[in-house]
């Protein structure tokens, strides 16, 4: 398992499910570009006491522009539209097109390997040679699972390598971040290798004492709780900025205001080292099991020899839930990558990895206006409709593929609190930048009709007005994204009472 072949490859007829030509394909190609109202059907009386969607968009308040499309999930009928297309940033919508490019290329089943493999002799528990940990570019190998491939080295027999210790981190392209018009210290923008350690994540922890303050870098897991040096902090005397980032002595090099910090906390920061990261973390579980390793080598020529510990991933299908989800960055990023590698030619970028994805989006999801930068939708510069994003939901319903790794998302009241046993349930990927709200997937009416439906907002010149010392929360935005939220609920819930039957 693992490797892409004809058991676990999906055609791109299964994939698609619904061609061009189809009656979706056909209604999704003429999206009208006003609201289509349904005839009242007599004694319906609760479908009519619904809102309509300008009353809504009015009501909401929300500074921007919104485009948004509801159609029939099955037949493909659009029942009501608003801008359809036009392009907008998707978000993190973006991930549920970057699933589908990675099921596509890579098939369900696919798996990501890291090894251990020896270039030398073991015998008598030592090896004359190099040992070497490479990197497969596994998005959730985390210091546990690092933990358990020591305990297999050590039951391989190993206690000592006369040679080197390498990290082999070729498997994809070093990228230095997701997105630089992001803060420096955004946990959800790390770096990403063919080496990757939780998430590429680091936990700093501080807790005020007499005369200053205690501060921790470590790469915690459930289990484990390593120390690291790859990432130092530094308390400042200042006010701001509150972080501070630089690369020195090949380590990441923060600082901290100390005026933020209050009696204690922690919080996640990105890793800008990711191999060298993983690196020192191997080499820490290994001396507790025994095993001294030399420092640590990047590895960048071909490697040979016997594999002595492998470690593989959960299936792609299964990651990809959990990246739905919990809309991780990261793991967008790698599968997105890694897809766009399976094609046959490796990208050297982040950006002609996108552009590899849009160009297949456009061939096969009929997106032909897209324009993606990256898997995960950090990057505010993608471009996608409502109308190509619902055109594409239709057309691989039929597969089945993507609607049961969407999350179930709750209907909320007014006030946001979830309403238990609501009629109308949702199956779909959300997406928030700053002054960017998107939200698209499936959802079924009160009588239980399925329709796919996609709603994107954006006010592109009050985002373009935050600057990187405004920090990740900049004034403004969280009243912004809490109306584009309750306006996205609130067309949901209008749709499910407008469109039953």
């Amino acid at each position: 398992m693992g490797e892409r072949g004809s058991a676990g490859q999906i055609t791109r007829r299964t994939l698609l499910g619904v061609l061009m030509g189809s009656a979706a394909g056909a209604a999704l190609a003429n999206a009208p570009l006003t609201s289509v109202r349904p005839l009242p059907r007599a004694g319906d009386l609760l479908r009519y006491s619904a809102k309509g969607a300008d009353d809504l968009l009015a009501e909401a308040k929300l500074s921007g522009k919104t485009g948004f499309v509801v159609a029939d999930a099955r037949t493909g009928e659009v029942l009501e539209a608003r801008n359809p297309l036009l392009p907008l940033p998707p978000a993190s919508v973006t991930k549920a097109i970057t699933a589908l490019y990675a099921l596509d290329r890579l098939g369900p089943g696919y798996r990501f390997r890291t090894r251990l493999i020896a270039d030398g002799v073991l015998k008598d528990g030592r090896l004359s040679g190099d040992l070497i940990l490479m990197g497969g570019g596994d998005p959730t190998l985390d210091t546990d699972a690092l933990g358990d491939m020591v305990r297999q080295l050590k039951a391989a027999g190993l206690r000592e390598v006369t040679g080197k210790f390498k990290v082999h981190a070729g498997a994809l392209p070093a990228i230095a971040s997701i997105d630089p018009d992001q803060p420096e210290h955004v946990q959800y923008n790390p770096s990403i290798s063919g080496l990757n350690l939780n998430y590429n994540r680091v936990h700093f922890e501080w807790q005020r004492q007499a005369g200053g303050y205690a501060v921790k870098m470590d790469a915690r897991a459930r289990k484990y709780r390593p120390q690291v040096t790859i990432a130092r902090m530094t308390v400042v005397n200042r006010q701001v900025p509150i972080y501070t980032y630089a690369d020195t002595g090949g380590a990441d090099q923060w600082t901290v205001a100390k005026s933020a910090l209050g009696k204690g906390g922690s919080r996640w920061l990105p890793v800008r080292k990711p191999a060298s990261y993983a690196a020192e973390v191997f080499q820490t579980l290994a001396r507790s099991h025994g095993i001294v390793l030399p420092r640590a080598e990047q590895s960048a020529g071909p490697v040979n020899g016997p594999v002595l510990v492998l470690r593989e991933s959960a299936d792609l299908r299964d990651i990809l839930r959990d990246m739905l989800k919990w809309s991780t960055n990261l793991t967008a990023e790698v599968v997105g990558l890694t897809a766009t590698a399976a094609g046959g030619k490796a990208p050297a970028s982040l950006t002609a990895s996108a552009a590899a994805m849009t160009r297949w989006a456009k061939a096969e999801l009929g997106a032909t206006k897209a324009k993606l930068v990256d898997h995960s939708g950090l990057g505010a510069a993608s471009r996608l409709s409502a109308s190509e994003m619902v055109r594409a939901l239709i057309k691989v319903r039929r597969a089945g593929l993507l609607p049961p790794i969407l999350k179930d998302i709750p209907m909320r009241n007014a006030n946001g609190e979830v309403i238990p046993d609501h009629p109308v349930k949702i199956r779909a990927k959300t997406g928030t930048l700053n002054y960017v709200g998107a939200l698209a997937g499936y959802m079924t009416a009160q009588d239980g009709r399925e329709l796919a439906f996609a709603i994107f907002s954006a006010d592109l010149d009050r985002r373009a007005q935050i600057r990187r010392e405004d920090g990740e929360v900049p004034e403004g935005t969280r009243a912004w994204k809490t109306a584009a939220r309750r306006l996205q609920l609130r067309l949901i819930e209008r749709w499910g009472v407008a469109y039953t039957g």
